[in-house]
């Protein structure tokens, strides 16, 4: 089977880092085309050896984007076409079908009662989605929550599957050699309570009930904040609001995945063969998309290109630049491009604004979020909606106790599946008291309870691949006009 995902951008996000989880487990050749920022997960996904291709799109309503991707898909000649996020989704399934490929598969990876993608959902998106799902033979849900609004929106429920995010449990496994090791590097005392908050930063997030929440408790506690955003000059500003600018710590976005090419494959089926690695691969000034070397060597190196609105590549850029017009990697529903993530890694630094040590021994990157978790005493996850709460779970996969507000993943679950995650309103005076809960029962096992093993992502692989043999094999349901369905 030869698969294309499409997706908005390959900055580091979660539904980014959840494809390159999954290719390295799905038994299929698979290639990758990005609309937009062609950021750090598409390097590592070159480094994995999967094929990637910048559409180079300036925008929501970039049209003349539409026949330039529906000519790399049939070029590709593939079986099957998967989207991610929601511009994706749209003109992927456009093009999949401008291109003859019926067999069509899109991932909702963020969809909440309110918003999408960290944008207030609207009429018009609502309508923009629904036409653009009809043009699909399955939509997959990455929580029965998630699949539940899309029936509500009025998704038939023949087209929606269960495919929940995936977490690589052996990475996440408790590491005192990792704790001691990053504790150290980050400037982090040995015996100081550290509380981990995971994810961009962003205001639906709200990081910033962690900081107040910080200031009501004792002088050992850390506030340790991984991950990238705009909101990031106002928590730093909360922090020194607070008084507590010295005991926040923003890690920046971590990697989650190192480079290099896996084993992939699923542990009950033959593995597919390592990837060597590879560059991003550009378009050919003649139109062509380049040899296809699933089991060989891949083109030399060279760095991305951008196909022109009249069908060619464009100038090649010195290494390590963009297009000067390529747009960020947000996909926001509103029809804006939202401000793009930045192209590697941050340094760690305290909110009032000193550094931390070297990380040079942790490689060039610093540690990774799987020795961040390792670092931290626990998990506060103050976000109000979610569509699945992977931060959750990856904590949980660590041993941490976790304190959250929305997990649809764990809602999804019977409560003995995570003992130790506790849930808590979106309030700064609630979130002190339950971690100060936490501080002051002291530190338990660090073992992943029976959530995290539910979600491991062998078993999402394998659940996608029925997915993908279902939409090869069946014909369409016929689509339910989406007119005098009440919204959620």
């Amino acid at each position: 089977m030869k698969a294309l995902h499409i997706i908005t951008g390959l900055g580091v996000g979660g539904a980014e880092q959840q494809l390159r989880l999954l290719l390295r487990h799905l038994p299929v050749e698979s290639e990758v085309v990005t609309l937009t920022n062609p950021g750090p997960v598409a390097d590592g996904l070159a480094a994995d050896g999967v094929r990637v291709t910048h559409l180079g799109m300036t925008g929501n309503r970039d049209l003349a984007a539409l026949p330039r991707l529906a000519r790399i898909v049939r070029r590709g000649r593939y079986d099957l076409v998967h989207t991610h996020l929601y511009r994706a989704c749209l003109y992927g399934r456009i093009a999949a079908r401008l291109a003859g490929v019926r067999a069509v598969v899109a991932t909702e990876h963020s969809l909440g009662d309110s918003q999408m993608e960290g944008r207030p959902l609207t009429a018009g998106v609502r309508a923009l989605y629904l036409l653009g799902e009809r043009l699909g033979r399955c939509t997959v849900a990455v929580s029965p929550t998630v699949a539940g609004r899309l029936a509500r929106w009025g998704v038939p429920e023949p087209r929606i599957a269960v495919v929940p995010n995936g977490i690589d449990l052996t990475r996440f496994a408790y590491d005192p050699d990792a704790r001691r090791r990053t504790r150290a590097h980050l400037g982090l005392p040995a015996d100081a309570f550290v509380i981990g908050g995971v994810g961009r930063l962003v205001p639906g997030k709200r990081f910033d009930v962690l900081i107040r929440a910080l200031a009501e408790l004792p002088a050992d506690c850390r506030l340790l904040l991984v991950g990238g955003g705009p909101e990031e000059p106002a928590l730093r500003r909360a922090a020194r609001a607070a008084g507590v600018a010295e005991r926040v710590l923003f890690a920046g976005e971590r990697p989650y995945l190192p480079d290099g090419p896996p084993g992939r494959g699923l542990p009950d089926g033959p593995p597919c063969p390592d990837l060597p690695d590879g560059p991003l691969c550009p378009d050919l000034p003649d139109g062509s998309s380049g040899p296809r070397l699933p089991h060989g060597p891949n083109p030399p190196a060279s760095p991305p290109s951008r196909d022109l609105p009249d069908g060619s590549s464009g100038p090649r850029l010195p290494d390590g630049q963009s297009p000067p017009d390529s747009a960020p990697d947000a996909d926001l529903p509103d029809g804006s491009s939202g401000l793009g993530l930045p192209d590697g890694p941050a340094t760690p630094n305290w909110a009032d604004g000193s550094r931390v040590p070297d990380l040079s021994a942790d490689g060039p990157s610093g540690p990774g979020l799987p020795a961040l978790a390792s670092a931290m005493d626990v998990l506060a996850a103050p976000s109000p909606e979610e569509a699945f709460g992977l931060a959750v779970v990856e904590a949980l996969a660590a041993g941490l106790p976790v304190r959250y507000t929305s997990c649809p993943a764990l809602e999804d679950l019977p409560p003995e599946a995570a003992p130790d995650a506790v849930r808590v309103p979106c309030d700064a005076g609630a979130y002190a008291r339950a971690l100060a809960e936490v501080r002051a029962a002291g530190p338990g096992p660090r073992t992943a309870p029976e959530a995290a093993r539910h979600y491991s992502i062998t078993r999402s692989a394998a659940r996608l691949m029925d997915v993908y043999t279902a939409a090869l094999a069946r014909p369409v349901p016929p689509p339910r006009s989406p007119q005098g369905v009440t919204p959620s």
